[in-house]
């Protein structure tokens, strides 16, 4: 027995999960459509009349979008760093100081601009 035969069947099991979860939705789920059902939908912003011909999105969608990129790439790279950091050099801990020093740049930008303010 090959030792990629386990992975084979997970990722045929997985591929047939996956058409079949489309397939079924295709078949069995509601298909009338309606004005609201088309409409555009921007991450919670309803598109106004001069939105859609203009196609520009409001400055608070590019910041929310900022703030997931930033804490998502933070969380990447440190957990990884935290784990293993008994066993690291200063080196590696003066990278890390320098990277979230790095990080913190567009995070006061985005903190002045008001991303972080929910109205």
């Amino acid at each position: 027995m090959n030792s990629y035969t386990p992975l084979l069947i997970m990722a045929v099991a997985a591929l047939v999960l996956a058409l079949g979860g489309l397939g079924a939705s295709a078949i069995l789920g509601p298909s009338k459509k309606n004005r609201v059902k088309t409409q555009n939908y921007e991450c919670g912003i309803d598109p106004a009349p001069h939105q859609e011909t203009s196609g520009r999105f409001p400055v608070k969608y590019y910041l929310v979008a900022m703030t997931f990129i930033i804490f998502d790439i933070e969380v990447v790279f440190m957990y990884p760093w935290a784990v293993g950091f008994s066993g690291l050099g200063s080196t590696v801990f003066y990278a890390m100081m320098l990277f979230i020093g790095l990080i913190t740049i567009p995070f006061v930008y985005e903190w002045r601009r008001g991303g972080l303010e929910w109205d």
